[in-house]
């Protein structure tokens, strides 16, 4: 993956529909609606979206397959896209001799997937761009990222020269990449079984903290991403093990992201990474996922913390997405470019010049020394990113400030400055809605309900649940992608496993059993049509799919958790509500499987070892019936209670959590452990003695 610290010019600005007569060049993208294939839509190269008739006129013609993979806010993408696909001279070399397809990894990781994998085996690294030649079978044969134009030259050149003069060879080499990959997947389907044990976590857990940048917080690395479900597991260990070293390295570490330039401390929201080791520097482009995730966890460090800055964050970022990410109909979009007029981050930064012109003397300079514009702060070109290094506290104590004024004084000036930002040209809107990161949206509204209690976060969550039920929903299967009216795609395993968690997550807090049955029939859909029967794993796809050359499984975490971690997290928690033997069953072996990895590489298994803690640890299910479920409920939540799984209900149930429970005039909490309850008590401080044995 390439990362810059300084920006990168080039007059690339994003695109929307124009007439075809305004352009020299229009190639069958137009005709697709996802705004990165869009962008590519004027290009003099022959580019199409994949699709059988394309595969098949490869085949036809004994042409090589150029299949080029990117998203419509990678900067990179950009750069050679403008550097080399608007190129008229390369388009020619790239039309005489390939069948050109471009690929969204976001409308098709699937795809990616399987070329990325053959890349990294070829490379041993990754990232986007992603260029992969093909035999007209789909095989790879050749790959890397990001290409400067003379080397992507050659590069075609030679490929196509091998090609034509020496095809056993290059078949040969496909040949030996294919049978590599495939045995990448069967890897987890041939490891032993072993027992689950507690030292596994500790031993991950020593290896990690090596890696602890004490300095910065995160890992001791450039570029720094937020990794948000790295820090759920820390946060989550940490609690149950009582390792407050550990809780203070990930406050520690929150604390610098919402600090830094990662965080717009303008607007909200998280950029993707920090080209640095500091979190100062952000690759300015927004994700959906990322900001899902960001608020998950922030929203759950605040219920362990009651730290104020949590709050902050958690709120400002849900104003963000609902700004600039909502669709009025109450769905989201997939992301913002890191550029505007071809310069990456020129929507974000200031110079001082502007901020001497909109603010008066005192307050310019308060704010000035507040957000660090000054050396600290400066990134080129007498730019500076707004970022933080001290607590309001701190800061007043040094200026000799009561808070209260700091904090007038600072929201008048951020208002006065988002006035002018907002009049900007606007980095580009990924407008495409995908299930997966909307089902993640809605986990975090949950999570942010829960520690908040503000009503429009349950009511955004259900209407983001009722719009995938209506619009993103066919017969009982999902689809991952949703665009002017049209949902396409059929959906991956990160969709049902996102889609599963979300319900989960509307059940608890709503009591509307209606989530948590159709949860259970997403995950039984799941069994059907992804089961690998040998492994116990989920398949990528569906097997109601098309064939590609691998089918791949997701089994690490990364930025978003791997399906598979998701999906036996689901069925554990499925199990625990519904009483299913198989689903814990399946759950567990699934965890099993990878103690090694969890092991020896935690930060890339750390949804895994999450599960692994909700098996080892004492998992407590706590079950409140009565008239007043609900308030005892909030209030309950209002603590961080890792491996503890609610279920509330004013009214009897067969749920067998609730079935049997309810006594007149009575509102009673029940503390279950291993299928055993203690007495029923009737307070919250009863209960919470009981939750903290």
């Amino acid at each position: 993956m390439l990362f810059s610290y300084r920006s990168l010019w080039h007059p690339f600005i994003i695109r929307t529909f124009v007439s075809m007569q305004d352009h020299k060049h229009t190639n069958s993208l137009i005709h697709e609606n996802s705004p990165y294939l869009l962008q590519h839509a004027h290009n003099p190269v022959n580019w199409n979206a994949w699709n059988q008739e394309v595969l098949d006129k490869a085949k036809a013609e004994n042409k090589l397959l150029l299949i080029s993979v990117g998203y419509s806010a990678c900067h990179w993408c950009h750069v050679m896209e403008h550097e080399s696909f608007e190129d008229e001279q390369v388009a020619a070399l790239m039309n005489e001799h390939f069948i050109n397809i471009k690929i969204d990894r976001e409308e098709r990781p699937d795809i990616d997937q399987v070329y990325m994998s053959a890349v990294q085996l070829m490379t041993g690294q990754g990232g986007w761009p992603l260029n992969c030649i093909a035999l007209p079978d789909g095989r790879p044969v050749y790959g890397g990222t990001y290409f400067p134009k003379d080397r992507w030259v050659q590069v075609l050149s030679n490929i196509a020269d091998i090609f034509q003069k020496d095809y056993p060879k290059m078949e040969k080499y496909a040949i030996e990449l294919t049978k590599g990959m495939l045995h990448a997947e069967q890897l987890f389907a041939q490891q032993e079984e072993k027992d689950l044990q507690l030292s596994t976590l500790e031993k991950s857990v020593a290896k990690w903290r090596k890696m602890f940048d004490s300095e910065e917080g995160g890992m001791a690395r450039a570029p720094k991403f937020p990794l948000p479900n790295n820090y759920m597991f820390l946060l989550h260990y940490g609690t149950l093990a009582k390792d407050e070293e550990l809780l203070k390295h990930t406050h520690f570490t929150l604390q610098k992201m919402a600090f830094g330039g990662i965080y717009d401390q303008l607007g909200g929201g998280f950029a993707r990474y920090s080209v640095d080791a500091e979190w100062k520097v952000p690759h300015f482009e927004k994700m959906l996922y990322d900001n899902a995730q960001l608020i998950s966890l922030y929203s759950n460090a605040y219920r362990q913390s009651k730290s104020e800055l949590y709050k902050k964050i958690v709120l400002e970022t849900i104003v963000f997405i609902d700004r600039e990410l909502r669709h009025p109909e109450g769905y989201l979009y997939s992301a913002l470019d890191a550029d505007s007029e071809g310069v990456e981050g020129k929507f974000y930064v200031w110079t001082k010049e502007e901020i001497g012109h909109l603010l008066d003397e005192r307050s310019a300079t308060i704010f000035s020394d507040f957000y660090n514009v000054n050396q600290t702060g400066y990134w080129e070109g007498d730019q500076y990113i707004l970022l933080r290094k001290e607590t309001e506290k701190e800061f007043c104590l040094k200026h000799q400030l009561k808070e209260e004024e700091l904090t007038a004084l600072l929201s008048d000036a951020k208002n006065k400055l988002m006035a002018v930002r907002d009049k900007r040209i606007r980095p580009g809107l990924d407008d495409k809605t995908l299930c997966s990161w909307n089902a993640l949206m809605i986990t975090a509204y949950c999570e942010a309900y829960k520690a908040f209690s503000i009503p429009s976060y349950k009511e955004k969550a259900e209407q983001l649940a009722n719009f995938i039920d209506e619009r993103l929903e066919e017969n009982g299967r999902l689809l991952h992608s949703y665009k002017g009216g049209v949902a396409k795609i059929n959906g991956f395993l990160e969709d049902y496993a996102f889609v599963t968690e979300a319900c989960l997550s509307l059940f608890e807090i709503s009591a509307d059993e209606r989530w948590l049955v159709k949860a259970n029939s997403i995950a039984e859909y799941c069994i059907q049509h992804f089961s690998d029967p040998v492994s116990g794993y989920f398949y990528f796809t569906s097997d109601e799919d098309e064939g590609l050359v691998v089918r791949k499984m997701e089994i690490s975490d990364n930025v978003i958790p791997a399906s598979n971690s998701q999906m036996a997290r689901n069925l554990f928690r499925l199990h625990n509500y519904l009483h299913v033997p198989e689903y814990l069953e399946r759950a567990k072996k699934m965890c099993v499987g990878l103690q090694d990895e969890i092991m020896h590489y935690g930060s890339g298994y750390s949804n895994w070892a999450i599960l692994q803690c909700e098996l080892l640890f004492p998992f407590r299910e706590v079950a409140i019936a009565g008239e007043k479920a609900k308030e005892l409920f909030t209030k309950m939540n209002e603590a961080y209670l890792p491996n503890t799984l609610f279920v509330y209900g004013n009214e009897s149930s067969d749920l067998p959590l609730l079935k049997g429970r309810f006594v007149n005039d009575k509102t009673l909490i029940y503390v279950c452990e291993n299928n055993a309850c203690k007495l029923p008590v009737e307070s919250i401080p009863e209960a919470m003695e009981i939750l903290q044995k």
